[in-house]
């Protein structure tokens, strides 16, 4: 899908009147005006010339009114001019977004796009331009899901670092680059190239969010708290509010996270800036089991960016949980035509399971592979998804295989961890699968497909009482989280039950039935602590030696207390029996 534009934007606009007017004055100093018509008919006949009279009246005039013209002119614009400020255009836009940290419009982005084209093919030699050039290439293959123009920015860039290369203050193609390796999921490549900008200047702000994007990706939550904080010193507003709402949102700081997502949205202005802003509040609602309140924000973010297609495919998430599926899938169809995401086109495919059409859920899941094949050409790594579809609907194994690639390369975030817990899981591996799967809901966010899949694996290991627990805190957080896993939820809890009364119950096994007690008599006997003991008078013994049931204890222990149950028969004996006792 190329979408680029096919002329240059400045073509777009009216072409400029000519200048030239035959019937005009010919006095070089008069002005011309290039908007007027050329005369027509009657008017076309030039005026005889004044008489000298006339001339003189009309001197005398002009000179009047050209005083108080000036005197006024003087007062209400004083350089002259009175034109208005110039609207500014896509390019101009799409600029002051990227100078400002904000995304653009993908119209503004195209213009962009498209000038910078045409620029570079008349400057060659134009790093900064190259530069440009491909990191608006960069987002406009992550934000319309094309990944051809991911190897169109990898030249760019290159071609920007051969002009100018980064040690000589070519930091922007070096940002480029990161941004690059963070579209491709490739957050390794990403956090080197991040760090060599920010080791040459830590205040390039710019380097920040692609900074964070690779360490939230590795799942190294501390430096992505301290790139966080640190993007909001060197700038300051709706980006810097939106990375943190996002922070608070991965650690699961729920208000927090709220809180800040509605300030930036309260806080925007550009319509691109203003709609992102919005689609995150839509997320949040989403999470938290509001399907309503999602739905309204993300028609709020189409209302205000047709083209941010991203809040349609949350629109139709939301949608099925409303039990409005008709109108789900028809958000998906269309999303999936404009935004191309395999994560996409995996829920529809579910979402067409849960209705029992199978059919349309075995084509839809081919659609998926070739999205796969596609991204994987063009050096995306879609494996997290891939594993997802091969761990409920293919072969386990593979999902396996997959995710523990992505543990070596240090792709360790919470989304990573969860996937390889379940894929283990389904593989017939949940003894493994539960340490990856607690991970991921140790983090902290509140993601309830997380709390899911950790309750099944407690589950299958008869770990019944945290397995509620699990699959409780899943339906509590979104009761609709899935189409397909929803349900199973649900059965999962009623197959559990409810706890026994009077504690919780499944909560450890019960305790082995002590051993025998005859085996331990002769040892009571062969104390030499007994030899010493004085005679003993008949008396029952204490209630507090009684053994304990549910926790047996050794033999030595149990045997340890015979000494004390003897009365002594004078005082001194009570005394030196009391300061043998514990």
């Amino acid at each position: 899908m190329d979408v680029m534009p096919q002329q240059d934007p400045e073509s777009r606009r009216p072409p400029e009147p000519s200048q030239e007017d035959p019937h005009a004055p010919q006095d070089p100093h008069a002005p011309q005006d290039p908007y007027v018509m050329p005369a027509e008919g009657a008017t076309a006949v030039p005026p005889p010339p004044p008489t000298l009279r006339t001339t003189l009246r009309r001197a005398a005039f002009g000179a009047v009114a050209a005083g108080v013209l000036l005197a006024g002119a003087l007062v209400a614009v004083p350089d002259g001019k009175d034109d208005r400020p110039k609207e500014p255009g896509p390019v101009e836009r799409a600029e002051a977004a990227a100078t400002a940290g904000s995304p653009a419009s993908l119209s503004d982005l195209t213009a962009l796009i498209g000038d910078r084209q045409k620029w570079v093919e008349a400057h060659p030699k134009d790093a900064p331009s190259w530069a440009t050039l491909g990191s608006a290439y960069v987002e406009w293959g992550r934000r319309s899901a094309d990944a051809a123009y991911f190897g169109r920015a990898e030249e760019a860039l290159k071609r920007s670092l051969e002009e100018q290369p980064g040690e000589r203050g070519n930091g922007e193609a070096w940002v480029g680059m990161a941004a690059l390796a963070n579209a491709r999921h490739d957050f390794l490549a990403a956090k080197r190239w991040g760090e060599t900008v920010r080791k040459q200047d830590p205040k390039t702000w710019s380097v920040y969010p692609v900074l964070i994007d690779a360490y939230t990706g590795l799942g190294d939550v501390k430096a992505a708290t301290g790139a966080t904080e640190k993007f909001g010193e060197l700038r300051k507003g709706v980006p810097a509010l939106a990375r943190t709402a996002d922070l608070y949102r991965g650690q699961g700081w729920r208000e927090d996270a709220l809180a800040t997502a509605r300030e930036a949205a309260d806080r925007a202005t550009a319509p691109a800036e203003k709609a992102e802003a919005l689609h995150r509040l839509g997320e949040l609602a989403w999470e938290r089991g509001e399907p309503e309140e999602a739905v309204a924000q993300f028609d709020a973010a189409l209302r205000t960016d047709a083209g941010h297609h991203a809040s349609l495919a949350g629109k139709a998430r939301a949608l099925v949980a409303l039990d409005r599926t008709d109108e789900a899938v028809a958000a998906y169809q269309s999303v999936i035509t404009k935004l191309p995401r395999p994560a996409y086109a995996l829920e529809l495919g579910e979402l067409y399971a849960s209705l029992e059409l199978d059919g349309d859920a075995r084509s839809q899941y081919e659609k998926l592979a070739g999205l796969l094949e596609q991204a994987k050409a063009a050096g995306v790594d879609e494996s997290v998804v891939q594993a997802r579809y091969e761990s409920d609907h293919g072969d386990p194994a593979v999902a396996v295989e997959l995710l523990r690639g992505q543990w070596k390369k240090q792709h360790r975030s919470a989304a990573v961890a969860d996937a390889l817990g379940w894929a283990l899981h389904r593989a017939g591996k949940s003894e493994e699968g539960l340490e990856y799967a607690q991970q991921a809901v140790d983090t902290g966010v509140r993601n309830a497909s997380y709390a899911y899949h950790l309750g099944m694996i407690e589950r299958e290991l008869a770990q019944y009482g945290p397995a509620r627990r699990h699959l409780q805190e899943a339906l509590r957080t979104n009761p609709a989280f899935s189409p397909l896993d929803a349900p199973k939820a649900r059965e999962a809890l009623e197959t559990l039950g409810e706890p026994p009364p009077g504690g919780p119950g499944d909560m450890q096994p019960p305790p082995p039935p002590p051993p025998p007690a005859p085996s331990q008599e002769p040892k009571r006997e062969a104390r030499p602590e007994a030899k010493q003991e004085p005679e003993r008078e008949p008396k029952p013994e204490p209630k507090r030696e009684s053994p304990k049931p549910e926790a047996p204890a050794p033999a030595p222990s149990q045997t340890a207390p015979a000494p004390s149950k003897a009365a002594p028969s004078s005082p001194a004996a009570v005394e030196a029996d009391a300061s043998k006792s514990p």
